[in-house]
This record gives C-alpha cells, sequence and structure tokens, in this order.
C-alpha cells in the first residue's frame, strides 16, 4: 500500500464510514458504541474527519482509526476493510512489474476471457442477481456476468470490465458470502475504471445517459430500460475517467441518482465540476441506492 492509498482511505468521509459500520448518523452524532449510551454522545467534526465522545472519552483521529476500535481489528486489516467497502484496490494484492522503469500491467485477458465466452452463474449468482437486487437476465448477459468457486468452496460473481472496444481489461470478483471477507478481488493488474463502456456504442448523440455509483446499480439501471456506466466507487474517480467524461460531456445528456449518503453527494459534486448539465436526481426516503429504489418500485410494480 502506498501513501496515496493511504490518504486516500484517511480521507474517506467519517461519517460515511460510521454508517458503512452500522451506526446511525444524524446531524453529526450517534450512539456512541464503545458505551452504553442513550443520548448521541458521540461527535463528528466534519472538517477535521473525526470522532468523539463526550460521555466516554473514545475519540479518533479518522477512518482507519474508527474501523479499529469497532471491529477490533489491527491497522492493516482495518485498511483492508475500508478498501473492501469502498471497492478500492490496494497495491498489495496487485503485482507490478518494471521493464527499463516503466511499469507494465500484467493483466492477462486471455487468461479470463473464455470465463465470459459462456458465462455460468451458480445458484448463490442467481439468487443475488435475480432474487434479492432483481436484475434481469438480459441485463446479466448483456454485462457477461460469470461465477466461480475458490478451493474453500466460497461462491464468487465475476464482473469483467471492457473498455469501449469492447476488450477486457479487468475483472472484479465479488464475494458471495455475507459477512465474508474480503469482498471483493482484483486479479493482478485489473483496470476497474468506468463500468459498461460499450454501451457508448449503442446511445446516440443527444441520448440520457446515466451515471451510477458501482456495478450494481449499474445493472439496476439497465434493467430499467437505461442506458448507464458505473463509476467503481465515490473514492475511485481517477483522472483518466475524468477526461474520458469531459469528452462525452457535449454529446449526451447526464443524469445520477445519487447515493443517499455523504460520499454519494461528493461523487455527484466532482462529476458536476466534470459534466456541469449533470442532472441530479432525488431518491426517495428509505432507499439508500438507486439499486434499492429499483427492488421496491419492482414489488410494488411502479
Amino acid at each position: 500500500m502506498d501513501k496515496i492509498e493511504l490518504q486516500k482511505l484517511r480521507d474517506l468521509p467519517i461519517e460515511g464510514v460510521a454508517e458503512r459500520l452500522g451506526l446511525t448518523v444524524s446531524h453529526h452524532k450517534c450512539l456512541c458504541p464503545f458505551h452504553q449510551d442513550h443520548h448521541a454522545s458521540m461527535s463528528f467534526s466534519v472538517k477535521r474527519n473525526t470522532y468523539r465522545c463526550f460521555v466516554c472519552g473514545a475519540s479518533g483521529s479518522g477512518p482507519i482509526d474508527l474501523v479499529m476500535r469497532y471491529l477490533n481489528k489491527d491497522f492493516l486489516d482495518a485498511c483492508r476493510w475500508l478498501a473492501d467497502e469502498h471497492n478500492m484496490i490496494l497495491t498489495e494484492n496487485v503485482k507490478i512489474e518494471k521493464c527499463n522503469n516503466v511499469n507494465i500491467n500484467p493483466f492477462d485477458a486471455s487468461r479470463y476471457n473464455r470465463y465470459f465466452e459462456h458465462p455460468w452463474l451458480s445458484q448463490e449468482a442467481q439468487k443475488f442477481l435475480f432474487d434479492e437486487r432483481g436484475i434481469s437476465q438480459r441485463v446479466a448477459t448483456w454485462c457477461r456476468l460469470a461465477s466461480w468457486r475458490d478451493k474453500q468452496g466460497t461462491p464468487w460473481l465475476q464482473i469483467p470490465y471492457y473498455n469501449r472496444q469492447g476488450l477486457l481489461v479487468g475483472v472484479q470478483n465479488r464475494n458471495l458470502v455475507r459477512g465474508s471477507l474480503p469482498r471483493f478481488r482484483f486479479p493482478q493488474g485489473s483496470e476497474c475504471g468506468i463500468y459498461n463502456l460499450p454501451i457508448l456504442n449503442l446511445i446516440l448523440p443527444g441520448e440520457a445517459l446515466w451515471i451510477t455509483e458501482g456495478c450494481s446499480d449499474c445493472w439496476a439501471m439497465l434493467s430499467a430500460g437505461r442506458k448507464a456506466i458505473a463509476i467503481p466507487s465515490a473514492t475511485l474517480l481517477s483522472k483518466k475517467d475524468k477526461e474520458l467524461l469531459l469528452s462525452l460531456s457535449d454529446m449526451y445528456t447526464f443524469h445520477m441518482f445519487p447515493d443517499r449518503d455523504e460520499p454519494g453527494e461528493r461523487l455527484f459534486m466532482q462529476l458536476k465540476e466534470v459534466l456541469p448539465s449533470l442532472e441530479h436526481h432525488q431518491l426517495p426516503a428509505g432507499c439508500k441506492d438507486f439499486g434499492e429504489y429499483y427492488v421496491q418500485c419492482k414489488n410494488l410494480k411502479i
């Protein structure tokens, strides 16, 4: 893990991390998880990205510290947990070879292409995609979603990332066992930037292009009949991705349902700087992201 990656983890909004840990944050306060609290005595400083309980004295300098204390993890495991939760790739899991002082991406697309030629979905993958998420079969086929099991029998969903030309540039593996870590795995050298870029070959100038946070929201948007791409997470908007979006800024109308949390709104504001015409759509109360909204609408047959 290099200094830049470490700083990205430290810069994660403390309140967003607290919510991912299961704490309910309101008006920069929540019930303190470190003592029997009934009056929301833990306070968050958004400016300093810190937390402090004014009753028991528990305090910390950032999200890594909060995860270490709340989940009883050491520093490295806390960093891994944060990376998993925010879909970040740490260099400790990626081997970079050097030749003539130039970094070479060792991702071997030929090794993984065969898995997506005739994708197979396990029972666990089908339950996750079709029963829990309500994703349509046509979307799973379009995205070439596949599955596999590791040596321990753990089921994984394989999510291929293609560039606009349809070439495989990376693979994201998602653990389908609830509460199991690691949540994500990336083969060496995977380039998991903007997701579902091949859709750009099917969209006409002036059409609506939706931007979502994460693959699962993108599947929901596609299942709802809208053309969409996805940013891996609110912390992974790279310079390369911004340049690509900027090149598309005059071609389409852009729309987004930001996640109902601080990282989601933060991502919207980052995108708004690149795409001034990006239109904000508000999710209803009780829906954290578009995936939840899609399932709710489908169940109510809206």
